[in-house]
């Protein structure tokens, strides 16, 4: 008789980083019985890189996370030091919210939450395999092991679902029944040999697979802050069909802020007030005592000691193979890649309230410690530095995205979801998006409902998951806002207005708060409407005002929104001459002051998005043979064959298929139906 451990979930989700923890608790709360793998209680909701959320781009995609229920805005509202948002001196549509974090109190709040979260199980194991029905027919005693676990739950919604959906053989008089030539995911298996049964599984392993850190001759086979790596599951992705590629990613030295002079460095506050990242937040309560950041420079020296011991360097000595962020380089590949810099930006960052470490963004590296020190003292202000934690480069296993489909699960292996930087992409933020939209669709492919794809014409998500999937990444993908075509309509201040609806569709964000926006969108059409038809005359009192305002005065009466379209005037500025006002939140007057000062600009996008919707529409059968289309260049052939996109939009976006190879295939395709009818 079959002994090993074993227990049966809705959905199992590898890994409890960013991506983890919202995929796990996106399950949860919709009701499913959900486990979570870690290969350490402490690593919940790591940050071991950088100590912030948000920044440019990214604010935008924390922003969407909660406008669709996720976790990450909540909790860094409850535990950051400081705030700003970036990008203040451009327009709306590349304004970002960037807050430092209490790196040790946003992994405990965050682990507080999904401990205390129902339907959610924290298990501290390595995960060594994934499990399908293909195993499951090969091996007679896993299939013994499965019926075993069924009788002994006594679940009869387990046990109707591995029947019903043929995923182990019934033998009955020599004879196989329910036999599914499908691949469909059954659960995974940990190195402990427990195995645990499951409908569907989410991989958001980060960079612990087959992990190796790296800093001078020092090469250790060990996830990020010395966690353990994860090196079994890797071989079992392989055996199953699934492709890897090997990244990089490095991280800076920390300092003692003891040994640190301030005084050589510039000061960098906070915002006063602070905008909360989640619309569920009161405003009143993230006005706290913020944190200082600090800016320095490299110089001359700092890049002689850079370009002399460059032939140490892991990196440019051949150590490191695998390939790094091109848009977060290390500090010597900023000296080597861009010798006419004289000196590069340095933040100096407190890691936390309570703690006098202190994170030096801008100066990651692989250099052997000595290499370091030297690096590192002689930049201004670090004279005297001591070095608490090494910078190294971590190199990983993920994962090659052409191979998931836009709902972020995989083509072959049906039930089996994929989010984070597994899936090739670098940063919390979009490791917590692609988390939360696989979480999303574990939970509807288990509730049998059709999955939410989010178009890159209406979230910063969609642009982060279509590039993902139908683009060749060879480097770690990062979010940035020229990568979002619609981007004035995609605003950080505009997500719950977009994106809400989705979560209360889902099933993670309450009425009560769907409500609450859909009063938002309503107080925001009626004042626009007011101000419309408000006529401004041009009296002393308006003129007054205007040229307080640095603006020109009024030779004739105009529309108010003729004064808020001038670049120098803003909404909440014109209230003196606007007696009538109603009181509004802030919230509602920020729209009001963008919808009215972009609407020409606003209208033409979303001419754009209509037109972007009829490509996105003209959907592409999942079974085509594009060995059958007459005229395609070889290149498109194999890159369409390759990718398999839904719709000819997304099939334009694959590079190598050019605009006469869409035009070959919308042919084919209206051919194809012609015949049919």
């Amino acid at each position: 008789m079959t002994t090993a451990v074993s227990d049966v979930f809705d959905v199992v989700v590898v890994g409890a980083g960013h991506a983890g923890c919202e995929a796990a608790l996106a399950c949860a709360r919709l009701g499913l019985r959900t486990i979570m793998f870690t290969v350490s209680v402490e690593s919940i909701a790591l940050m071991p890189c950088n100590p912030n959320i948000g920044g440019s781009s990214k604010g935008h995609l924390v922003r969407e996370i909660d406008a669709l229920g996720g976790e990450m805005g909540k909790n860094i509202d409850r535990t950051f030091i400081q705030s700003k948002i970036l990008n203040r001196s451009k327009g709306p549509a590349v304004h970002s919210l960037r807050a430092q974090a209490d790196k040790s109190a946003y992994t405990l709040e965050m682990r507080k939450v999904v401990e205390n979260q129902d339907h959610l199980v924290i298990r501290q194991q390595e995960a060594a395999e994934i499990l399908t029905n293909k195993d499951l027919q090969e091996d007679p005693a896993l299939q013994e092991l499965l019926e075993q676990t069924l009788k002994r739950e006594c679940n009869q919604k387990y046990s109707e679902y591995f029947t019903k959906n043929a995923l182990f053989t019934v033998s009955t008089k020599n004879q196989t029944e329910n036999v599914d030539d499908c691949t469909k995911i059954i659960g995974v298996r940990a190195i402990s040999d427990a195995v645990y049964f499951s409908r569907a599984v989410v991989l958001c392993t980060g960079v612990y697979l087959k992990s190796r850190c790296i800093y001078g001759d020092v090469s250790q086979y060990t996830g990020p802050n010395g966690l353990m790596s994860a090196n079994h599951l890797s071989d079992s992705l392989t055996k199953h069909g699934i492709s890897l590629v090997r990244f990089k990613t490095g991280t800076p030295a920390r300092i003692d802020a003891r040994t640190i002079d301030f005084s050589k460095c510039e000061i960098q506050k906070g915002d006063t007030p602070v905008v909360p990242f989640s619309f569920s937040t009161d405003p009143k309560d993230v006005q706290i005592e913020q944190e200082p950041c600090w800016m320095t420079y490299t110089n001359e020296e700092t890049h002689r000691v850079i370009r002399e011991n460059i032939d140490r360097s892991p990196l440019y000595g051949g150590v490191i193979h695998a390939t790094g962020p091109r848009y977060c380089p290390s500090i010597e590949d900023k000296v080597m890649k861009f010798p006419d810099k004289t000196r590069h930006q340095v933040f100096i960052e407190p890691e936390g309230r309570y703690t006098n470490e202190m994170y030096i963004d801008g100066m990651s590296s692989s250099m052997p410690e000595d290499v370091q020190v030297a690096m590192y003292r002689s930049v201004p202000g670090l004279e005297n530095a001591e070095i608490v934690r090494n910078a190294y480069a971590i190199e990983y296993d993920c994962l090659s995205p052409k191979q998931l489909k836009s709902s972020l699960e995989f083509k072959k292996i049906s039930g089996l979801f994929s989010g984070g930087q597994f899936n090739g992409s670098s940063g919390y933020e979009e490791a917590a998006s692609q988390g939360l939209i696989a979480g999303i669709n574990a939970a509807r492919y288990c509730q049998k409902r059709e999955p939410l794809v989010l178009l890159r014409s209406e979230s910063y998500i969609g642009v982060l998951i279509d590039d993902l999937v139908t683009k060749e990444n060879f480097e770690p993908y990062r979010m940035m806002t020229s990568r979002a075509e619609y981007r004035l309509l995609l605003r950080q201040d505009n997500a719950d207005l977009r994106l809400r609806k989705y979560g209360y569709e889902t099933g993670l964000i309450s009425e009560e708060e769907m409500n609450r926006t859909e009063l938002k969108r309503k107080q925001i059409k009626e004042e626009i409407e007011r101000v419309s038809v408000l006529n401004i005359g041009t009296g002393k009192e308006v003129n007054d005002l205007l040229v307080s305002l640095g603006s020109t005065p009024l030779p004739s009466g105009v529309k108010l929104t003729e004064l808020i379209r001038r670049p120098e005037l803003q909404y909440e500025q014109l209230a003196p001459i606007d007696p009538d006002r109603p009181a509004l939140p802030a919230d509602v007057q920020e729209q009001v002051n963008i919808e009215i000062k972009y609407e020409g600009y606003i209208r033409r996008q979303k001419k754009q998005v209509e037109q972007f919707a009829k490509t996105e529409s003209r959907h592409i059968p999942v079974d085509l043979d594009y060995d059958l289309v007459p005229s395609l260049r070889i290149e498109a052939r194999q890159k369409l064959k390759d990718f398999r996109p839904t719709s000819i939009g997304q099939a334009g976006r694959i590079a190598g298929v050019s605009p006469a190879d869409v035009s070959v295939l919308l042919v084919y395709l209206k051919q194809q139906e012609n015949k049919k009818r």
